[in-house]
């Protein structure tokens, strides 16, 4: 009886023992059996204020800054795309969505975007691109060391090279004109800035600012017969809508200089051009360092473009019956 009993309990303790060490291999796993980690899925957001050629490449470079850095759409990282349609209301509501979806970082494409964005929320990390002066838009402290949640990439164009190109190509010139949207914080300092040098080359200014795409049409017919040349910088609304500008400017014959190069596709005659593609490629590369914990906003500096390429619309060219001088012919295209 005693050595059945010793038996039965040895069998137990020999069961428990094996169960035990199965546990343990279920739970550590094999060499051959471990299973790898699964990959986390990133949540961003990017915030476009309006649909016009700059913005859209700014927003196609992005993605494709964060796919060079490993980030691509359906493996890693899941995009909540969305468009304002400039409507500030929307915006407001893009943002709040963001917040609400807790997403892992935000893009925000254009400078009412990224203050509607920095307004929503001071913990998301926020790029933004397509963006004049971060400074002045009160996103960030410095733009060297930005101090904030927000960083980025900047679209300052060479405002007085693109005075200097319009006096290459008018250079009888007399007046000056400008059109922008007066809400627009990116386009009032680049309107001082034109006024500026435009100043110190002798030019008379002839300013006239819009609200919507609505104004367009009589702003610039308050230019006609009156400025020589016109200056429009890198505006979203104008951008939004260029062909009613150059409808009216084509029939003057007066030639307009643009902020950047997406704007001559609406029939807008010159630019130093600014790369959206690039700028959004490059904010693509710094939000993938952000993501991968190398980095944070508040000590990331604003980067900037250093080279532009000159660009002459051939087809302005012919259209308003200008002569080139020698040296901006291959420029035409």
């Amino acid at each position: 009886m005693g050595k059945i009993m010793f038996a039965k309990k040895k069998v137990v303790a020999l069961g428990l023992a094996l169960t035990l060490a199965l546990g343990l291999v279920a739970g550590c796993g094999g060499a051959g059996d471990k299973k790898p980690a699964a990959k986390k899925m990133y949540n961003v957001g990017i915030a476009q204020l309006v649909e016009h050629p700059a913005l859209d490449a700014a927003n196609k470079g992005f993605v494709d800054g964060l796919a060079s850095k490993g980030y691509k759409e359906g493996q890693n990282v899941k995009f909540d795309k969305q468009n304002a349609q400039a409507d500030q209301s929307n915006l407001q509501n893009i943002a709040q969505r963001f917040v609400s979806n807790k997403v892992d970082l935000i893009c925000a494409i254009a400078t009412p975007t990224a203050q509607t964005m920095a307004n929503a929320t001071k913990d998301i990390p926020i790029v933004g691109t397509a963006i004049t002066d971060y400074e002045a838009a009160k996103l960030v402290k410095d733009n060297k060391k930005p101090g904030t949640n927000v960083t980025g990439t900047t679209d300052m164009n060479p405002v007085k090279e693109q005075v200097e190109l319009a006096l290459k190509i008018m250079p009888k010139a007399k007046t000056l004109g400008l059109i922008y949207c007066s809400s627009e914080v990116n386009s009032q300092i680049q309107a001082q800035m034109a006024k500026t040098a435009a100043k110190a080359k002798g030019l008379n200014v002839l300013e006239t600012t819009v609200s919507t795409v609505n104004d367009i049409q009589q702003a610039a017919q308050n230019l006609v017969g009156k400025a020589d040349v016109i200056y429009v910088p890198t505006d979203n609304v104008l951008a939004s809508a260029m062909p009613t500008l150059t409808a009216i400017t084509n029939e003057a014959k007066i030639p307009v200089i643009c902020g950047e190069g997406g704007m001559l596709k609406g029939g807008g005659t010159a630019t130093l051009a600014v790369d959206y593609y690039k700028l959004g490629f490059t904010t693509g590369e710094m939000a993938a360092d952000i993501l991968a914990g190398k980095s944070k906003p508040a000590d990331m500096a604003i980067k900037a473009q250093d080279k532009f390429e000159t660009i002459i619309n051939k087809a302005e060219v012919q259209k308003l019956g200008l002569q080139l001088p020698a040296d901006l012919e291959k420029f035409a295209k």
